[in-house]
């Protein structure tokens, strides 16, 4: 661990998030002396966010718990362009009314993790649509535009990856970056913004955004990016055979979240306790250290937290209680979805379908196949259980 000054980087160094500092010393200094206003993106393309973007939401919350501002800039202007990072092709683009839909839900989560307020350290949620919305063309490309070199956009991974397919990449993506760049001026204008996080895909887009504060107003500026975060398996986090996690309680049930989180790897465990929960450290070492069946008590204590976050105290316990039960006691609980079947007889892959666990037959055949759902579990009596596994 480094001998940072701050709370800030000690905190975020202690447990996990650092993986890139454009210049650690600077943003240590200014982080032991003043409150410090931090901001990420997030384009509002769905109705929520993912658990792929959680470790960013947290990043947030920590900034706020060493004393800082956090704030979350909803993409309302970018998400109609569309960000090519991390992309094999171009999204859909949505209308006025979608997007301001989805940041209205999607604000709901942020509810859950942050304070906000008008105090020093209270979140705000700003929209890039204020600013972005409001640019002259020709304006915008003479003060800009001329400070981004075709060479050096071409040479970003984000970019590189497309062309190297041979997949297009519109010049309205293309110009993401540079609108990203400017969002990040436009917020130390507004917000006295000094510092942006985000993941590691986004350091070409920080580092664009820190260059041209400098050159336009002479501010300095920092950027923090996190490690990518794949599963001890190599899988990229959130991905799994049944489809995005999602953070909002209309598009997931608070037991398949908790689920979720109580399924992590054994050599996940002690890394997402610190990077997705508030447990201390010292508790998280006496979990992670636990072995063999022990180790399942850890993965609650995560499941528990992780979802007392995200969905509140009540769902969490209400979750862990249905999957005891469901696991201990052989009985259903009541945070299971159900469905009732007419005449006692029902497919699999109608009741797939049915629980809402697949869109269509086609997905839940798929989801059979890939090994996403395989069991089925029987009950006779109380004491009488048995599991039947599905092949394709």
């Amino acid at each position: 661990m480094s001998n940072y000054a701050s709370d800030l980087l000690r905190l975020l160094d202690s447990r996990g998030y650092i993986h890139q500092l454009t210049d650690a010393h600077g943003l240590d200094a200014l982080a032991a002396k003043q409150v410090v206003p931090g901001y990420i993106g997030f384009d509002a393309t769905a109705p929520s966010l993912h658990i792929g973007s959680l470790v960013q939401i947290m990043m947030l919350r920590r900034l706020q718990q060493a004393g800082h501002k956090p704030i979350v800039l909803m993409g309302g202007g970018t998400t109609k362009v569309g960000d090519p990072s991390g992309k094999d092709e171009s999204r859909k683009l949505l209308d006025d009314a979608a997007i301001a839909a989805n940041i209205a839900s999607i604000r709901t989560v942020f509810e859950r993790f942050l304070t906000f307020g008008d105090g020093p350290s209270d979140a705000v949620l700003l929209n890039n649509a204020d600013w972005l919305d409001a640019i002259a063309y020709i304006p915008f490309l003479r003060d800009i535009g001329r400070h981004f070199t075709i060479n050096r956009m071409l040479a970003f991974d984000s970019v590189k990856l497309r062309l190297d397919r041979e997949q297009p990449l519109t010049f309205l993506e293309f110009n993401y970056m540079i609108l990203q760049a400017y969002d990040f001026m436009e917020l130390s204008r507004r917000a006295g913004c000094r510092l942006q996080m985000g993941g590691s895909d986004q350091w070409g887009n920080i580092v664009n955004g820190i260059e041209l504060a400098r050159r336009v107003d002479g501010t300095e500026v920092f950027g923090i990016t996190t490690p990518l975060i794949t599963t001890a398996d190599g899988a990229k986090m959130g991905k799994t055979a049944s489809g995005a996690v999602w953070l909002n309680e209309d598009q997931l049930s608070a037991y398949d979240y908790w689920q979720f989180w109580r399924n992590t790897d054994d050599r996940d465990v002690g890394r997402f306790l610190r990077l997705f929960t508030d447990l201390p450290l010292d508790e998280i070492a006496r979990l992670e250290a636990l072995e063999g069946a022990e180790i399942n008590a850890a993965k609650i204590a995560l499941a528990d937290a992780a979802t007392a976050m995200c969905r509140g105290e009540a769902a969490a316990a209400e979750a862990s209680e249905t999957a005891r039960k469901m696991f201990e006691e052989g009985s259903a609980g009541g945070a299971l979805p159900t469905h009732v079947v007419e005449g006692g007889r029902i497919a699999l892959v109608d009741a797939l379908v049915a629980l809402g666990f697949a869109a269509s037959k086609g997905e839940a055949r798929r989801l059979i196949k890939g090994g996403g759902a395989r069991i089925v579990r029987l009950s006779a009596g109380k004491k009488n259980h048995g599991l039947l596994v599905a092949t394709q």
